[in-house]
């Protein structure tokens, strides 16, 4: 069965929702063959694959050439791709343009934008024209700039009303899910009551309909800071290390490849 947005906004209610990310399409295919419905080419690959400090410098050109791979690998899982920063943000028509291309040109089934009330014309002019569209509240590390920093939303009685209204307002426009970013648990759980799309949790409790974590962060591969929420469910960067080093080792020391490892001719 192929994952589409109306599947996945049905599971409201009836069963909780696993998203991760992946940027390439080794990564998208373990993902789908676990069986998680939805995979995110989150713009969050700025600083996990290409070395930047933040998602801002992303290009909409790398977030094709990024969720292009993914597509590739994958059969069954929902594909939302990110629109990277100032992708979508000067007009209507230029959120047409990216997210246009983002299905014709790199095979996305849907596209996430960050943003809750004033988004809501984009969304509802993306959705009437046939692109699907999950919206994003709470903390938007596209604006971390002006916000100062990574900063936990909601936590005042204004912040969590404007919480509220912002999810409503994208729900109103015809997302088919909304992702929560960090916010407290109790503040997600009262959106997630009050809207009728799923909602996707990040650092915002169990509340949420569904949970997103970067697939770097899942695995053990992110370096520095760690946020709160991300569970390490394995520790692939250890084991990549040690795998480099018995490498290095054996060829340093003549042992690699041995004759298990050379191919051979049929003279005598």
């Amino acid at each position: 069965m192929k994952w589409t947005a109306p599947k996945i906004a049905a599971l409201k209610g009836r069963q909780k929702i696993a998203m991760l990310t992946a940027g390439d399409a080794t990564t998208a295919r373990l993902i789908d063959a676990a069986g998680i419905p939805c995979v995110l080419v989150g713009d969050s690959l700025g600083m996990t694959m290409l070395g930047y400090h933040s998602t801002i410098p992303v290009t909409l050109e790398q977030m094709l050439h990024h969720t292009a791979a993914v597509v590739r690998g994958v059969e069954h899982a929902l594909v939302i791709t990110d629109l990277p920063f100032m992708s979508y943000q000067a007009s209507i028509e230029q959120a047409m343009l990216s997210a246009g291309r983002a299905i014709k040109e790199a095979g996305a089934d849907a596209v996430k934008v960050e943003g809750g009330a004033m988004r809501a014309d984009t969304i509802r002019a993306l959705v009437a024209n046939g692109i699907p569209v999950l919206a994003h509240i709470g903390i938007l590390p596209q604006s971390v700039k002006a916000a100062g920093g990574y900063k936990v939303q909601g936590k005042t009685e204004e912040g969590a009303r404007q919480l509220m209204a912002d999810a409503k307002a994208v729900a109103e426009a015809g997302a088919f899910a909304v992702v929560l970013e960090g916010m407290p648990a109790d503040v997600a759980g009262a959106i997630t009551a009050a809207i009728d799309i799923p909602t996707i949790g990040i650092g915002a409790g169990p509340q949420c309909d569904g949970q997103v974590l970067v697939v770097h962060d899942l695995l053990g591969l992110t370096t520095g800071h760690v946020p709160k929420f991300a569970k390490r469910y394995a520790d692939i960067g250890a084991a990549m290390s040690a795998a480099f080093a018995a490498y290095k080792g054996e060829v340093e020391s003549g042992a690699f490849p041995s004759d298990e490892y050379t191919y051979r001719g049929d003279k005598p």
